[in-house]
């Protein structure tokens, strides 16, 4: 007899397992489009924010010290 069309517990238990896996793949890329687009929303303003911490970061020393 042929064994190759067998559908048994192994056969389900497989298949649930690759279920598993892509159910658990598509949450994983829900949650990074969720966190590129938030990312993205906010991008222009964190720009502004690090440039001008970096500004006073690199001034104020300068200042202080006479070299500016």
């Amino acid at each position: 007899m042929a064994e190759g069309n067998q559908s048994g517990p192994i056969r389900t238990a497989a298949i649930d397992q690759i279920m598993s896996d892509v159910k658990y793949k598509g949450q994983i890329l829900a949650r990074t489009n969720k966190l590129e687009s938030a990312i993205q929303s906010g991008g222009v303003m964190g720009f502004a924010v690090g440039l001008i911490v970096a500004l006073i970061l690199v001034l104020v020393p300068g200042l202080m010290l006479g070299g500016l």
